[in-house]
């Protein structure tokens, strides 16, 4: 699993211009299963994406297709980690 942690490296005006197309991007992302949450940040300064794709390699790739990197809004860091233990609601996210 991957965390997917990104900061906002402009104006949030420049942002907002974009939003749209990032939630489009979303979406098309969670239909085709390479997404499993998302969320901003609070304070406002970045978002969170969760993805439970099978390698780095995959998922920068897809990364590079979101409007806010295309557009150079956002700075992104990737964590990778293995969820050992969940509450039973997120039990299919473990992994043995």
């Amino acid at each position: 699993m991957f965390i997917v942690s990104l900061t906002y490296i402009c104006d949030l005006k420049e942002v907002d211009k974009i939003l749209a197309e990032h939630v489009e991007y979303l979406k098309n992302q969670y239909e085709q299963g390479n997404f499993i949450a998302s969320g901003r940040k609070i304070p406002r300064t970045g978002g969170i994406i969760l993805s439970k794709l099978s390698s780095l390699e995959k998922l920068e790739k897809i990364l590079n297709q979101d409007p806010f990197k295309i557009n150079n809004l956002a700075k992104y860091e990737i964590q990778e980690f293995i969820p050992s233990m969940t509450s039973k609601e997120f039990s299919n996210l473990k992994e043995e």
